[in-house]
């Protein structure tokens, strides 16, 4: 891992294929349909749209519904009619998202506040640019179960799932603001969305140096992991004290190799400083002001190295090979996981990322040719454009992937 002195690059993260996808891939084989291919008519163009975006076949009304607006000429409106299902919510997005959610990137992890969260976000089309930097948390409506959202536990939302609480219900599925949660440690100006709910802290913050946290949001939401953002000609003068100079006594290591990660992640890796998971507790842990002892440990390694002073970051990648990323017209450097979150989900990268994914879930294959390239380029357009909806680009990708 790159908080190692050693400091090996680490290898490329392995995409978790939901059961839902495998199980469509599966039966697309077995009829004889490729994955992308065209229906053959308005009617089986529609059971095609429901399939890719549900995971089952649609009800005979619904059917006729999605077939009229097909035949009308408006795929997207079919594609939203078949949304509705809660199976969509319940299933297909819960498979979505719930690899995000985990170091092992399973699918078969728990429902969590992460989890439900980026689920009620789609379902409320709520911006989701703001998903790394809302003061906001999905739960379950007030006696929708018997465990309260716990800071400690994640039993709130194991009983949700338990009882097959509807997540596509709003009046089930409630959006409330983390600062706000009782025994809440993290003010409203800190929070950063779905990185400072439990579940993420748990993952990714929980031991190590918190550089683990910049990685995994890097795999999710810009589709890179860090080999892929390896630049070597960044300044290295904010690499902490724990990473070694002279790997095996080898300084070319360090600057080959190592430097190439640590330069551009140690310093965004620093807007959790003030974070920490405590596993014995169970709780992601906030302290304003004071430095979490994992960013000073190992100083020994190299004295001269960054001492973490606060939880200043500054964004390296703005410049060099990774400016290509397209960021935004941020100030490229800020306080704490908020202001982090926003200059994340301001890139290029980050909206073509999203649509990247939705890509692989709806159409059972990554992108694979220009065209779809071209079609990923248009629908992130249309993502900017249309106040970061993700329930559009569920929409435009299952009328892609189902054009005749």
């Amino acid at each position: 891992m790159p908080h190692s002195p050693r400091c090996p690059v680490p290898s490329a993260a392995l995409r978790a294929a939901p059961r839902r996808v495998a199980a469509l891939a599966a039966l697309a084989a077995a009829v004889g349909l490729a994955p992308g291919t065209a229906a053959a008519g308005p009617r089986e163009r529609a059971r095609h749209v429901h399939d890719r975006l549900v995971g089952i076949p649609p009800g005979p009304e619904a059917l006729d519904r999605m077939e009229a607006l097909i035949a009308g000429g408006d795929p997207l409106a079919a594609a939203y009619e078949a949304m509705k299902s809660p199976v969509f919510y319940n299933t297909a997005l819960v498979d979505f998202v719930t690899p995000w959610t985990n170091e092992a990137r399973t699918v078969f992890a728990e429902l969590n506040d992460y989890s439900a969260t980026v689920v009620g976000m789609i379902r409320d089309d709520v911006p989701f640019d703001r998903v790394l930097s809302a003061d906001l948390v999905y739960v379950g409506a007030p006696g929708v179960v018997e465990a309260p959202y716990s800071h400690t536990d994640n039993e709130h939302y194991e009983e949700l799932a338990r009882r097959a609480v509807d997540l596509s219900d709003p009046e089930l599925l409630v959006p409330v603001r983390q600062s706000e949660l009782p025994g809440a440690v993290i003010p409203a100006e800190s929070t950063a969305g779905v990185l400072t709910t439990r579940a993420a802290g748990e993952a990714f913050l929980r031991a190590g140096t918190n550089r683990r946290m910049i990685r995994f949001t890097a795999i999710n939401f810009l589709c890179r992991d860090l080999e892929a953002l390896k630049d070597i000609s960044r300044p290295t003068d904010r690499i902490r004290q724990d990473v070694t100079r002279a790997p095996g006594g080898d300084s070319s290591v360090f600057l080959n190799q190592c430097s190439g990660c640590h330069s551009g992640l140690d310093p965004l890796a620093q807007a959790f400083a003030y974070f920490d998971f405590d596993a014995e507790a169970g709780r992601v842990v906030y302290t304003p002001g004071q430095v979490q002892a994992k960013y000073l440990i190992n100083a020994f390694t190299f004295p001269l190295g960054f001492a973490t002073p606060d939880d200043r970051w500054d964004n390296y990648w703005r410049h060099g090979p990774n400016a290509a990323l397209g960021w935004g017209d941020g100030p490229g450097g800020g306080f704490g996981p908020k202001s982090l979150g926003r200059e994340i989900a301001a890139s290029r990268a980050f909206s073509v990322c999203q649509v990247e994914k939705v890509f692989s879930q709806v159409c059972l294959r990554p992108p694979d040719s220009q065209a779809d390239r071209d079609e990923i380029e248009r629908i992130a357009d249309v993502f900017e454009a249309n106040a970061y909806s993700l329930k559009r680009v569920f929409a435009e990708v299952a009328a892609y992937c189902t054009a005749e």
